[in-house]
């Protein structure tokens, strides 16, 4: 058995001294044994709102077209990291091997788990797609996964549906960063409040900006929109494309009495809202993208070009505790807890 670096570098093939994420090219031989991996049977992928929906334009909307791109995808990469968003997203499955200088973690053959790290930097090998699923951007599959030492895992919890907890994992890092940006009588804008991510943001704003904070959600997809309505977390919902920086403006601006909000989330999974966002904040609020759609060169020139002094943020998919928090703030909230059911299983 090899001993493996803890980061993963022993798996990178291209280019050379690069770190899993960034690097081009990893190896997804395992008959290749380290001791810093967990290998896991993948079953199924969970992939990125953001990646998923830009291979179905690239496909035509034909999931069999989605499946072959993914397939292409990790023969050339040796993971999937999608070449046009840059993104991946998690994985579900069961672990097979634990490597020795891993058996720290408590993981064993056996557990279900479900990696908390970007497919974009962990090591696949896939023999087949068996479904495609775009309702929950989901693929179930027949393949093999490693989980570096460093990289944050997951056992799948009993009492929720699998494929709901595989979506909820996916967004895990939204919902603790928001609980830390934000706090009592802020004013806060969702921008794609309707999605995964969008809905756990907003319902987690709900509960830390109490009776005098509030909460607006913005939404394109008018069903979407309805559902948000139906919940009761936002104060206002407006259905409108977050694209439109000025209508995002003009809808948030008499809402906030022209001042701006104090925390502008943006969950959107398209380009092109960075902008939207700076402006419904106002001067000396917070942007957090969360999306992996983002440019953060447009957010950050699109900030100093309007003379907008707003902090931005970057989202990070992981936080201490993040599985946990996001699994508990939807098992407080039935109503919550249906929809994403509905939805993703």
């Amino acid at each position: 058995m090899l001993a493996g670096d803890p980061l993963g570098t022993h798996r990178v093939i291209a280019p050379k001294g690069a770190l899993p994420q960034p690097a081009e090219r990893l190896d997804n031989d395992f008959s290749k044994v380290y001791a810093t991996e967990i290998v896991v049977d993948v079953q199924t992928l969970n992939v990125d709102a953001a990646s998923f929906r830009q291979m179905e334009e690239a496909s035509g909307g034909d999931p069999d077209g989605v499946a072959a791109l993914v397939l292409e995808t990790v023969k050339r990469r040796g993971k999937q990291h999608n070449p046009v968003t840059g993104s991946g997203g998690m994985l579900l499955g069961v672990v097979e091997r634990v490597g020795d200088l891993a058996a720290t973690r408590g993981f064993v053959p056996g557990d279900r788990v479900a990696t908390l790290v970007s497919l974009s930097l962990t090591p696949l090998w896939l023999d087949r797609v068996l479904a495609v699923r775009p309702a929950s951007a989901q693929l179930d599959v027949v393949g093999k996964a490693a989980v570096f030492l460093t990289a944050p895992i997951a056992r799948i919890p009993t009492d929720m549906p699998e494929r709901l907890v595989l979506a909820l994992l996916d967004v895990a890092g939204a919902s603790p960063q928001v609980a830390r940006l934000c706090g009592p009588g802020d004013t806060v804008v969702v921008l794609g409040a309707g999605g995964k991510s969008g809905l756990l943001c907003a319902a987690e704003a709900r509960r830390r900006v109490g009776e005098k904070g509030k909460v607006i959600g913005i939404e394109s997809f008018p069903a979407y929109a309805d559902d948000l309505r139906a919940l009761g977390i936002c104060d206002h919902v407006a259905t409108l494309d977050a694209r439109d920086p000025l209508a995002v403006r003009d809808a948030v601006a008499p809402l906030t009495e022209g001042r701006g909000a104090d925390l502008v989330l943006s969950c959107v999974n398209v380009p092109g809202v960075e902008i939207a966002a700076i402006l419904a904040a106002r001067d000396r609020g917070k942007v957090y993208y969360f999306a992996m759609s983002t440019s953060f060169t447009a957010a950050a020139l699109g900030a100093e070009g309007i003379g907008r002094d707003v902090d931005l943020f970057i989202g990070n998919g992981y936080a201490h505790d993040h599985a946990e928090h996001t699994l508990s703030l939807v098992r407080a909230s039935r109503p919550l807890h249906e929809l994403m059911q509905r939805r993703y299983t």
